[in-house]
This record gives structure tokens, sequence and C-alpha cells, in this order.
């Protein structure tokens, strides 16, 4: 399966293609309204260029062999650096982390490729480098389409909650 895709790293000049994929991705979701989709894609793209510029993100391309020009998925990382936290392996073994996290964001495959591995092929090269990185903790947020591709990787429901901006 994956030799008929190749990946390649993301560059700065990759910015306005992964912002559109963002959009779209938020778009299928049915989290951006039409009147919002060029303006969001706007303001991902500039963000995207500057944490490509600063290594802040790092993505990831994928296209078929035969027409590497033809991008037809992505995903990426944005790194976050905090502070050092007690960290327990999945064997149990307690250590104190460097505080080195990533989340993964903007995985988007074109709707005539959905289905046919590329996501998991993306997702198993972000997996390969975070342990090559030493990523302390890899986190998503899934969409109710890709919960089972991000379960069936080894990723797990944690206990994370988001403040949703009123209070008692």
């Amino acid at each position: 399966m994956s030799e008929q895709y190749q990946v390649r790293l993301a560059a700065a000049a990759d910015a306005e293609l992964i912002g559109r994929h963002r959009a779209r991705m938020f778009q299928d979701m049915g989290e951006v309204p039409a009147h919002l989709f060029e303006e969001f894609c706007a303001r991902s793209c500039a963000g995207l260029r500057e944490q490509l510029t600063t290594g802040e993100y790092i993505g990831w391309l994928a296209s078929v062999q035969e027409a590497p020009e033809k991008i037809i998925a992505g995903a990426g990382v944005q790194l976050r650096q905090v502070l050092p936290h007690p960290l327990t392996s999945l064997s149990g073994e307690s250590t104190i982390s460097e505080g080195r996290h990533a989340i993964i964001l903007n995985v988007f495959t074109e709707p005539e490729w959905r289905r046919r591995g590329v996501a998991t092929l993306l997702m198993r090269r972000i997996i390969d480098w975070s342990q090559k990185e030493q990523i302390d903790r890899l986190v998503l947020h899934a969409s109710t389409e890709g919960r089972a591709l991000y379960e069936r990787l080894g990723f797990i429901p944690t206990n994370e909650m988001r403040f949703g901006g009123e209070t008692e």
C-alpha cells in the first residue's frame, strides 16, 4: 500500500495548501460556515507559514508515486514545550518528562482518496517521527469519522477537558 504513495516534509511554500486543507477539514465537520471559509483559509495560511518557518509546525504531505506534484493528503504536528511533569510508560515505569509535547493537526485526505490507507500512512509517519524525536506526549482531537483510525493506531481517550466559556 505505502509503495503507491510518497510522503515528503512540508515547507513554508506549502502553507496555502495546508491552510486550505485545514479549512476544508473543519468545513467537512460542519464547523466553518461558508461565509467564513476564505477568511479561515487566509488566517490558517498565515499562521502555518510562520510556524513552518520557525519549526513550530512540522507537516507531511502525501502524493501518488506517478504524480508527486499532486498532493492528496496531509497531516502535521504543532510542537509545544511545557513544564516537566510525571510520565508513566505503558509498562508502568515512572519518569519525569522533558515537557516536549506535540499535537497532531490538519489530518486531511482529498475525498476521492479516502479509505485507501493514506491517512494511516501519514499517521504512522508522525508516530515514528515522535518516537525518534522523543516527544513525551502526542495528542490529537478526533473527529467522529477519524476516531476509529486513531484507536487502531493506539490512541486512547484521556481525561482532558475544555473550558466552555461560561461559569456558574
